[in-house]
């Protein structure tokens, strides 16, 4: 709603909001498993820290969109398409890590575009601390869900499944909604 005040055009806080809808991409799904290592898989952990992120999203009176809630199979084209159909929004997928590497660990965020780099930095701000794991901080990177989606877009990686002892970690609920109030902090604060 915009308002003329004093000749000065005044907007109120809910057009002011960067957005009023959150698109949660929970990776991969359905044939495309993610990465698998010790027994867990990565499309799990994702739906996972999805549906918490979800609730905290709803208990603030934020409009959410799942790209999905089961173990289901959706296009990298398809998840973009999906948070294309919303003005006023951002897309969040969640991801976990895997390497080669197995000693390798922490949380970084991956954008597309200027807004997309603002959300990534409020993110990596909060969610390494909170996790008590490495900062490995944003990344520029042409990834499909990010280039073709329209609206501020981020992907999140959590931590790593390749490292024994933060793969632990990530199978539990603590981390898992941990790992969500971090990024919907980091929401808040980018709203």
């Amino acid at each position: 709603m915009l308002w003329l005040f004093c000749g000065f055009l005044v907007l109120s806080a809910a057009t002011a909001a960067r957005f009023s809808t959150v698109i949660i991409d929970a990776g991969h799904g359905g044939k495309d498993k993610g990465a698998y290592w010790g027994g867990v898989r990565e499309s799990t952990l994702n739906l996972g820290v999805a549906r918490e992120l979800e609730a905290c999203l709803k208990k603030r009176g934020i409009r959410t969109v799942m790209t999905r809630r089961s173990d289901v199979f959706i296009s990298l084209r398809g998840r973009a398409n999906i948070a294309n159909r919303y003005r006023n929004a951002v897309f969040v997928s969640i991801h976990f890590n895997a390497s080669r590497n197995t000693r390798i660990c922490g949380a970084e965020t991956y954008y597309w575009g200027n807004q997309g780099r603002v959300l990534a930095g409020a993110i990596q701000r909060r969610l390494p601390a909170r996790l008590k794991t490495y900062n490995r901080g944003i990344r520029k990177r042409g990834l499909a869900v990010l280039v073709h989606t329209r609206c501020p877009a981020v992907l999140v990686e959590c931590g790593f499944m390749s490292n024994r002892n933060e793969r632990q970690r990530c199978a539990t609920r603590w981390y898992q909604q941990t790992a969500a109030r971090g990024i919907y902090d980091a929401l808040m604060a980018y709203r």
